[in-house]
């Protein structure tokens, strides 16, 4: 078993238009733009990160905003929702807030014991936010978002499988213990983790797959301490006969990837060295920051890049 996992690091998406994005994180959710960068792999698109005020691993959403990109298309093989942790008592200012601002998608319930705000984001991304009891994690609060409703950081997530149990066992040799069964569904989490730490599991067998799309989740990462750790994981996975990538350096952190075996893209990702390595604390995601490699390259990409307003 790999104790070296603690639970999520980041969740990152695709999204279609970047200002509607970034307002909806950091307007509508209260969350602190942390980084505004470009993709690896296509530096004339955007990649923001939203999370608590210095960027915690386990509070961290990211996004590729891909003008002119598809919707995705729900179905198994994806993550289904992002959970946010909240404190007990404000998912009714939450409902109201959310109503007010128009966003789909509302309603509530309850799984697992724990009481539920699901909604949808600008592009049909599925969230929910969840009563935690015992989150010692300090939220950001905002102008008209207080400490006594700011959200903490992740829960965890939910995952659509058609088949989950190679999936399940990947998440026990990750060091998730299965918490609980409810009809198609199981909860999976890490004992003692960063709070961000719970997976569930709906199985859905006779479900088409998903089509990845704006709205749909491209992976996502969970967090180990540090390189170290990382290169434990790695050697297990390989030994276990999982194709992962070499170590690869994402500026903020080290991030490895392989492919489950229910079609997830999974990430490892050190808690070093954090997003403050560029920026002071102060001023984090206000400036554009670019990987060392396209910085001879930052005006072509600046005028490309339409601007952000905050």
């Amino acid at each position: 078993m790999l104790k070296q996992i603690q639970g999520l690091h980041h969740v990152t998406s695709l999204a279609a238009n970047a200002q509607e994005n970034s307002d909806f994180f950091t307007k509508d959710l209260g969350l602190r733009r942390i980084k505004k960068t470009v993709n690896f792999d296509a530096p004339e698109v955007y990649h923001l990160y939203y999370g608590d005020e210095v960027g915690t691993p386990g509070s961290v959403m990211t996004y590729f905003p891909f003008p002119h990109i598809v919707k995705g298309q729900p179905g198994t093989g994806e993550v289904a929702e992002t959970y946010f942790a909240v404190p007990r008592g404000s998912l009714g200012f939450w409902k109201e807030r959310l109503a007010k601002l128009n966003v789909a998608g509302i309603g509530e319930h309850e799984a697992f014991g724990e009481k539920r705000l699901r909604f949808a984001g600008p592009d049909g991304d599925g969230f929910s936010l969840i009563e935690v009891d015992d989150d010692t994690r300090e939220g950001r609060a905002a102008a008209d978002i207080g400490s006594a409703e700011a959200i903490r950081g992740f829960h965890g997530a939910s995952f659509r499988l058609a088949d989950p149990a190679p999936t399940a066992e990947l998440l026990k040799f990750m060091n998730y213990q299965e918490i609980e069964r409810k009809g198609a569904w199981t909860r999976y989490a890490v004992e003692g983790g960063n709070g961000a730490d719970v997976i569930d599991i709906e199985a859905l067998p006779s479900a088409d797959g998903a089509r990845q799309g704006a709205g749909s989740v491209h992976h996502i990462a969970f967090a180990v301490e540090d390189r170290a750790a990382q290169l434990a994981v790695r050697k297990a996975l390989l030994d276990t006969g999982y194709q992962v990538t070499p170590v690869i350096d994402r500026d903020y952190f080290w991030a490895i990837y392989f492919r489950t075996p229910g079609g997830i893209l999974f990430e490892v990702a050190t808690n070093e060295p954090g997003f403050d390595r560029d920026e002071d604390t102060a001023h984090l995601g206000e400036a554009l920051k670019l990987p060392t490699r396209y910085e001879p390259h930052r005006a072509e990409i600046e005028k490309i890049l339409d601007p952000i307003n905050d």
